[in-house]
């Protein structure tokens, strides 16, 4: 049994033994200490707070979990001021923020009108529910303006394209003379292409203002798009009062020759003979021009230069309240779209759906065998000489002379 004793030894006096005892012998060392620790006593009791005497300034801190939690019991709770609220619950606006939810004004130190007033009161516009007048305003511009205007002119616009694509323009039928007549002067033609092009215009930057976040920012991006809206609405409200005076201006040179007369009747009853053989004859302007005369350009157009007058903010000793620019910017929205689907069929007839309608605006004249088909009872009252074919000073080669009636 020798080896016993030797190998003990052996192994006792490797080093790797002597680690594990080094390392058991210091693991229980600090387990004794952390046994030896003396436990921490409580934190002392908060000193008594002192209370600054009345007669002191300074700021008071208090805890609002502390200072009548069972305010709300109290009958007249509800009814309590902002200040009687401070009172017993610090903190607690709900009286404030009550007041603002019912549009009551108060106080503010911003120099503008209205500025007391954060949220407005009450009120049903048409098409929306009972609520704010902000909210009601957002009811019917989302609600309705956007979705049933979009709509609207998308329809004119498909209805314009298949009645083209099935009619095609309405020729004329006779072969021309050579003899031209006077249809517009030169003022009647530079009112009407000042307001045309202003009002495109308008009508361009409106529809991406209203509508381009649907079809537009999808393929621009948000960032492109901005600018886009940015611009156009700049340019929209600076091209407004150029549309409003050449407006006035057409009115007045084109209302004489747009009152109605018994045979406009007629024209009407058979729909202009658009889908006859023959066109119902008509005066200077038929039926169908004198309609979009005093719908689209007095009435609608009336409409859209006042609310968008008053929307610039250019109209004298007048309340820009955020109320009157709400009413103002549906009547602005209402009327424009309803104008644009007018004034879509009226671009039309000029442009792709009568031969030589477009001329007629471009130089001021119509060949004879035009205004004979067109309007023939305009074209009648001139060869009778009620109204002459020539009324500006210079005339065109082969302009037709006034014929007096025979007796």
């Amino acid at each position: 049994m020798q080896w016993f004793p030797n190998s003990m030894i052996a192994r006792l006096a490797a080093p790797h033994t002597w680690a594990v005892a080094l390392l058991a012998l210091s693991s229980n060392w600090a387990s004794a200490q952390a046994l030896k620790l003396e436990p921490v006593p409580d934190d002392p009791a908060p000193p008594a707070a002192v209370v600054a005497p009345a007669e002191s300034g300074g700021i008071r801190s208090a805890n609002i979990f502390e200072i009548a939690p069972d305010a709300s019991t109290d009958p007249n709770y509800a009814s309590q001021t902002n200040a009687e609220r401070k009172q017993v619950q610090p903190g607690n606006n709900a009286p404030m923020w009550r007041d603002v939810g019912k549009g009551v004004t108060g106080y503010s130190s911003l120099p503008y009108l209205e500025s007391g007033n954060l949220i407005q009161g009450f009120v049903q516009y048409p098409g929306s529910r009972l609520t704010n007048a902000g909210e009601a305003w957002r009811q019917v511009r989302n609600d309705w303006l956007i979705p049933y205007g979009g709509s609207l002119l998308i329809i004119v616009a498909v209805a314009i394209g298949l009645f083209y694509m099935g009619k095609g323009s309405i020729p004329l039928h006779g072969k021309e003379t050579g003899r031209v007549i006077e249809r517009f002067t030169y003022v009647e033609r530079a009112a009407h292409w000042v307001n045309a092009i202003a009002f495109v215009v308008l009508a361009i930057s409106g529809i991406v203002m209203a509508f381009g976040k649907f079809f537009l920012l999808p393929v621009l991006g948000a960032t492109l798009f901005g600018w886009l809206a940015f611009a156009l609405k700049n340019v929209h409200n600076f091209v407004g009062p150029l549309f409003a005076v050449s407006l006035v201006v057409v009115i007045v040179t084109f209302a004489r020759d747009n009152l109605p007369s018994k045979e406009d009747l007629t024209w009407l009853l058979k729909g202009g003979g658009l889908f006859g053989g023959h066109e119902v004859p008509s005066h200077r302007f038929n039926a169908g021009e004198k309609v979009l005369f005093w719908s689209g350009v007095f009435l609608f157009g009336l409409l859209v230069v006042g609310s968008g007058v008053f929307l610039d903010k250019i109209v004298p000793a007048v309340e820009y309240t955020r109320a009157n620019m709400q009413v103002a910017h549906m009547i602005h929205g209402t009327a424009s779209v309803l104008m644009m689907a007018l004034f879509m069929g009226h671009i039309y007839m000029g442009t792709l759906g009568m031969d030589g309608a477009y001329k007629a605006m471009k130089t001021g004249y119509v060949d004879e065998t035009w205004a004979k088909e067109h309007h023939e009872l305009w074209y009648n009252d001139i060869k009778a000489g009620k109204i002459p074919a020539q009324r500006s000073a210079n005339s065109p080669a082969g302009a037709v002379a006034s014929q007096p009636v025979k007796a």
